[in-house]
């Protein structure tokens, strides 16, 4: 009966072993070299300057915390990853971080209220008129600029895709393989696609799979050509499909949106003229013209 006991105790015993061993390992973060690496490619495309320098610099380091913390609160929620997406289409400009850009918002309620409270402060009514205008204005002006930064950025991207396509497509044709013809048009060209095109080497080197880092490109930009070019290729690596077909036909139906775009702003031209024309050099022209005669005709009908 002891020995029975015992067995199964040693039994119960080794069992609650393994299972609190596996319980341990499934709980202790991944920490893979493929998740270091990218993680060093992140910090390295958003540009941050060192912390020493950067603390010098960074006119939101001596901020109060409560002011961040304002601005978070009248945001909606998930406001930090909207701000980090943002930040991402824009091209992670130095030394912004979701955080900053939220303490800007409240520096900009308090101090863009400020003043207009002081603009308005003949009367009440005006002071909470300007105040509440002021600093409804100041809240949402840093979210104006980096929607503006990213708008830009992404323009370049669609402007500087047909001449990359027809890159990629002369340096697969010759011979290159994908990465190495991509790293060719990385290394001879400037601006954000160059970049991205880039970091999507960076990733692939590090051990995402091609189909992979092209997908996160996708998340980082909302240019309607570049995301149908990227399905075109993953569906191709996917078939089995030869890549040079692939940026062949891609290439022509950029440069075939880029001749539709600029014809679509030529027919814009006549309709953006028109009100300068109408408000502006017709006034001018009717002075011009018709105000001789109209002199004439009031010197004939009423004289001197």
């Amino acid at each position: 009966m002891t020995t029975t006991l015992l067995l199964v105790s040693g039994v119960a015993a080794i069992f609650v072993a393994v299972v609190l061993a596996v319980v341990s390992v499934s709980a202790r973060p991944v920490d893979t070299g493929v998740a270091r690496a990218l993680a060093t490619i992140d910090s390295h495309y958003t540009q941050h300057a060192p912390v020493e320098a950067e603390a010098k610099r960074d006119p939101f380091a001596a901020l109060p915390g409560w002011l961040r913390g304002l601005a978070l609160r009248l945001s909606p929620s998930g406001i930090t990853t909207t701000l980090q997406r943002r930040l991402d289409l824009a091209g992670n400009p130095s030394g912004w971080t979701p955080d900053r850009i939220l303490a800007a918002k409240g520096v900009g309620l308090f101090v863009l209220g400020g003043l207009g409270a002081l603009y308005g402060m003949r009367t009440v009514g005006w002071l909470i008129v300007g105040g509440a205008v002021a600093a409804t204005v100041g809240f949402f002006l840093p979210d104006l600029l980096l929607y503006n930064a990213g708008i830009k950025r992404q323009d370049k991207i669609q402007k500087a895709l047909p001449d990359a396509l027809d890159m990629l497509t002369v340096c697969v044709e010759a011979g290159l393989g994908f990465d190495a013809a991509l790293a060719q048009v990385s290394r001879n060209t400037v601006g954000p696609l160059a970049l991205e095109f880039s970091r999507v080497l960076q990733e692939i080197q590090i051990g995402k799979s091609r189909s992979q880092a092209l997908r996160a490109l996708t998340d980082r930009t909302t240019v309607p050509e570049l995301r149908s070019f990227v399905s075109a290729l993953i569906q191709a690596g996917e078939l089995g499909i030869t890549i040079a077909d692939v940026l062949r036909e891609q290439a022509k139906e950029m440069r075939l949106r880029r001749k539709q775009r600029a014809e679509e702003k030529a027919q814009k031209v006549p309709v953006k003229i028109l009100f300068p024309l109408v408000f502006c050099l017709f006034p001018s022209i009717f002075i011009v013209i018709i105000g001789p005669g109209a002199l004439s005709i009031v010197n004939v009908l009423f004289g001197k």
